[in-house]
């Protein structure tokens, strides 16, 4: 395997484990960064998608005692049987919208004008989000949430499939909005990010497997790994972090960095097109 290829596969697991998670779209940054390492073909596609099943081992791994305490516990607890329903039906929106939308959008919304939109709108409804008053607030934990809050969280989690929107963005801002407090909101996003993109990677990769082959295992294997670690760093961070901060400078950043997608694509630098 070229040593080169590797070092790019490094970079993208970075990229990926970082943004994930945060709202800022995993989908934008993977884009930015495979377009300036000169890794954007078809194959490198794919690899994005893969590897954010690296991502997601690494909330697995956070969130492994109270994911093993609902799998133990589906028989006897009715809490358990809940909190696993209501994942569910998250869920199930982005798979039907997913195999429904997923091709036209990949053909049509894939260009710098609907990302960077995407970047500065998403920027200006954290900011919205944020100047909540605490009254709004009506669910402190994912424990209280009904069948009715986890599927409108999980159509909220649909708007992700236009890139530059984030999946974290649409289920923990879109939480918010609909009265989940900042924390329940955060440990909902990452419940639902189990099933969502295990599912998407899994897809993709049976979709395009005619584009690889046993010699891509090395690429994809470090792809997986240092995406898990740079994940397993970001969770653990971030579940510190909204403890005593707000998302305000996530808005911030993700307004400038839509100025940034304007900018290297009105300049030829990055083709910002699937």
């Amino acid at each position: 395997m070229d040593l080169i290829l590797l070092l790019k596969a490094v970079v993208m697991g970075i990229v990926e484990g970082l943004t994930e998670f945060l709202p800022i779209s995993s989908t934008g940054h993977l884009i930015l960064a495979g377009s300036l390492l000169g890794f954007s073909d078809d194959k490198a596609k794919v690899f994005d998608i893969a590897i954010q099943t690296g991502a997601i081992f690494a909330v697995i791994l956070v969130y492994w005692t109270r994911l093993w305490e609902t799998l133990t516990g589906l028989g006897r607890s009715p809490a358990a049987r809940r909190f696993a329903i209501n994942v569910a039906i998250g869920f199930l929106p982005a798979v039907v919208l997913g195999l429904a939308l997923g091709s036209a959008i990949q053909a049509h919304l894939f260009n710098a004008p609907v990302v960077a939109v995407a970047f500065i709108v998403g920027g200006f409804v954290i900011l919205w989000a944020e100047a909540r008053p605490a009254s709004a607030v009506r669910i402190d934990s994912v424990d209280e949430m009904t069948p009715v809050d986890a599927l409108k969280v999980g159509l909220v989690q649909c708007l992700a499939m236009i890139p530059g929107t984030s999946r974290s963005g649409a289920t923990i801002i879109g939480g918010m909005l609909l009265g989940l407090s900042r924390q329940a909101a955060t440990d909902f996003s990452f419940y639902l990010a189990i099933p969502t993109l295990v599912g998407a990677g899994v897809y993709s990769l049976y979709k395009e497997r005619a584009l690889l082959s046993i010699q891509d295992l090395p690429l994809f294997g470090v792809g997986l790994v240092v995406s898990f670690f740079a994940a397993w760093a970001c969770v653990r961070w971030l579940l510190r972090y909204i403890a005593s901060h707000t998302f305000v400078p996530f808005a911030w950043y993700r307004i400038a960095f839509g100025l940034v997608v304007l900018a290297t694509a009105w300049s030829g630098l990055v083709e910002w097109r699937e």
